[in-house]
């Protein structure tokens, strides 16, 4: 099916553009009569329902500012007997973050805690919450330059999954603790 000028217009005007992507099809299969007219309307919505949403998630995860495309799928579970992957799983519904619960990973180098990270941010993303991803050095350089005078700024900005500190070096405890006091209250506040 050849679409039309004016109706491709009119999605544009509508806002409903990424319908085009599958409209050839849909309509292909009204024709053959796989699906009614009803149907048909659906399953056009549908897809540009996913459209967005898929569109959502990729923007979502390119502001959270991963260092690399690392995500659970990807993790090799079988390298760290230790490692409960059925934990992992469970942490991967997100529902931490509804509860306002935190999750610290920790251990030597070199064992995927980065990489479970990640994978746990991008699984955050595509369930739609907003995340940010830093390393705790980068966040306490963060935290070390905002002004504590102003107990409202964010340093690293909006975050749904937040970042837990349990310990910090002695020297970054004397300088830090204000503005850690001050992340603390925020995170209890929920913003």
């Amino acid at each position: 099916m050849t679409i039309d000028h004016h109706l491709r217009e009119k999605l544009k005007a509508l806002k409903l553009s990424g319908i085009l992507h599958t409209l050839d099809v849909r309509v292909a299969q009204t024709q053959n009569g796989e699906i009614g007219t009803l149907e048909f309307l659906h399953l056009i919505l549908q897809d540009e329902i996913e459209r967005r949403a898929a569109a959502a998630a990729a923007q979502r995860i390119q502001k959270a500012a991963f260092q690399e495309e690392k995500t659970l799928e990807g993790f090799d579970f079988g390298a760290l007997p230790k490692l409960r992957p059925a934990q992992i799983r469970d942490l991967a519904t997100c529902t931490f973050i509804d509860r306002r619960e935190s999750v610290i990973l920790y251990g030597p180098t070199g064992v995927g805690k980065t990489h479970v990270a990640q994978g746990l941010g991008h699984m955050a993303c595509r369930q739609g919450y907003r995340v940010l991803f830093t390393k705790v050095g980068k966040m306490l350089r963060s935290l070390l330059a905002a002004e504590p005078t102003r107990p409202g700024k964010r340093p690293l900005g909006a975050t749904s999954l937040r970042t837990s500190l349990s310990s910090m070096t002695s020297a970054y405890r004397a300088s830090a603790s204000t503005r850690v006091r001050t992340c603390t209250r925020s995170y209890r506040k929920g913003s």
